[in-house]
């Protein structure tokens, strides 16, 4: 794709830095300067505030080839001679679809100020409970006072809050209100200007999926369909394909890891891995095409609770499934739920045979992510290393595609720090619900999972040493160009280890000072 912007040369600022400038409806034109570190919601404020909209308004910006460009941090810088329209829908009492998008995004702000109270509330935890850790075993009794103290608050901040819960409550129920006068509109999201720089550190693993809004993320899953040339070979019509990765973010549920945004990180790992390893040379359309769906589909309509919970807690799923991969089945299911509709059918086209192929496919595939079958498929695929891996025979095949999407599934700590910590942060959160739920109905607890027992650093040594890296070692075996990825997994480890060393110094007792002293003597061996 063009970007549309001007050859002409622009002024030159500092690499961290991009300037893009913008007309408004009456001509002048204004410029906004900001790093690439600044996150999308920052930027659109930024640009509002430039501009003298009113930040709740959607706005978006045009460039002179009439095409849409997405407002992020990779988006492109243009010049003062051509700079982007900026366009802004203001709030219309009588426009319930932008009413429904100002509620939306009330209720979003309401979330991200409970979300970072209680962040903070956990920081403020963690250190204390180390602290603690430190004293004698005479401080048992101030602990308690503390936990007290800290329930005593917590009851004050929800009670203070209460109303501002109710609103976010008020807000979020009206708008699905409004939401279900819309079944009949055609689903459709705006064309966004894709750059070569996106187009291209869209097929490697440092991209950065935090910086993506959900529309922006439906148009790069698009991308990658269109840009495989699978589209054009299975004959899938562009509405086709939009209703299908509509419905498929509707089925995903707002859980703190098992979201939208994890299932587009795993499709843009297999997406990556795809153009990494030339798999087209090595593979048909249609196994190209299992690799890329099943990615996508993997978790659809996961509760936030695994397939322990299920089976001790009994659940529907549980029953259904006779207690055999309760949650990977229920995505299979969801996943050809979706497809039944002709509508959102993408394999609409296939042949009798290759829609049977693409089911089952889809199926192994999806069931090899439940990780209590980890250790009995990497058995298997290193059997397969013995007797000599041939891409010509469909079982070989068919083990090194589930080898490829368990490590996509769990590919976080492949990508840079910044990126990857904070999902490590939102699967214990995950998990730290599973495990208060539990105890509360007084089920099994794994020790993984309960907030008393497992911190951060550990839990991801563990994993990474123990799964990730024998993992890829043996995928990179059959996939040498993924011998990159197990070096940014140790660097994992050792980030995660050193991490670890400064909670044991502070359990200890030791200084802060102390502690990055000695850590950052450690860096500087490597």
């Amino acid at each position: 794709m063009g970007s549309g912007v001007s050859k002409k040369k622009c002024r030159v600022f500092p690499e961290e830095f991009k300037v893009i400038y913008l007309v408004q409806k009456d001509g002048e034109v204004v410029s906004v300067m900001f790093s690439n570190n600044i996150s999308t919601s920052d930027l659109k404020e930024n640009i509002a505030n430039a501009a003298g909209i009113n930040r709740w308004n959607r706005i978006r910006l045009v460039s002179a080839g009439g095409v849409i460009v997405s407002i992020s941090p990779t988006m492109p810088a243009n010049c003062q001679s051509e700079p982007y329209t900026i366009e802004s829908e203001e709030i219309d009492a009588g426009d319930t679809r932008v009413f429904s998008e100002v509620l939306d995004r009330v209720g979003e702000e309401f979330s991200r100020v409970f979300q970072v109270k209680e962040f903070s509330s956990k920081f403020d935890r963690r250190l204390t409970h180390l602290e603690r850790m430190a004293e004698s075993e005479s401080s048992r009794t101030g602990i308690l006072e503390t936990h007290q103290k800290e329930l005593i608050e917590l009851k004050e901040y929800l009670t203070s809050h209460k109303e501002e819960l109710e609103v976010a409550k008020r807000t979020r129920r009206l708008s699905e209100v409004i939401n279900k006068g819309k079944k009949n509109h055609l689903p459709t999201y705006p064309k966004y200007l894709l750059t070569e720089e996106t187009i291209q550190h869209l097929k490697t693993p440092t991209f950065n999926i935090w910086q993506w809004e959900p529309n922006e993320m439906l148009v790069l899953l698009e991308h990658m369909y269109q840009e495989l040339g699978l589209m054009d070979h299975f004959n899938i019509g562009q509405l086709t394909m939009r209703r299908w990765l509509l419905k498929v973010q509707d089925n995903y549920r707002n859980n703190p890891f098992h979201n939208f945004r994890h299932c587009f990180s795993v499709a843009q790992m297999m997406y990556g891995i795809v153009n990494l390893c030339h798999l087209q040379s090595k593979m048909s359309h249609l196994d190209i095409l299992d690799l890329l769906t099943s990615a996508i589909c993997h978790d659809l309509d996961h509760p936030g609770y695994n397939n322990s919970y299920q089976i001790n807690a009994r659940t529907e799923l549980a029953i259904r499934y006779n207690d055999i991969s309760p949650l990977e089945n229920h995505h299979c299911a969801v996943a050809f739920r979706i497809l039944s509709n002709q509508e959102s059918n993408i394999l609409q086209n296939l042949s009798k045979e290759d829609f049977k192929t693409c089911r089952q496919d889809m199926i192994t595939l999806i069931l090899a992510t439940d990780m209590t079958k980890h250790s009995e498929i990497l058995a298997q695929f290193d059997s397969c290393i013995v007797t000599g891996f041939d891409f010509s025979k469909e079982e070989h095949k068919t083990l090194l595609k589930m080898m490829l999407i368990k490590c996509c599934d769990i590919s976080n700590e492949v990508r840079p720090t910044e990126v990857s910590e904070p999902w490590a942060d939102c699967l214990l959160e995950e998990y730290f619900m599973q495990s208060d739920r539990e105890k509360s109905e007084g089920l099994p607890v794994a020790p993984f999972m309960d907030r008393e027992k497992v911190t951060k650093s550990a839990s991801q040594i563990g994993f990474i040493k123990f799964v990730l890296v024998p993992l890829f070692e043996a995928t990179s075996k059959v996939l040498p160009q993924l011998s990159a990825m197990i070096d940014s997994l140790k660097e994992s480890q050792q980030y995660y280890e050193q991490l670890k060393l400064m909670e044991d110094m502070l359990k200890e007792g030791k200084s802060l000072d102390s502690t990055t002293k000695k850590i950052s003597s450690l860096s500087s061996l490597k």
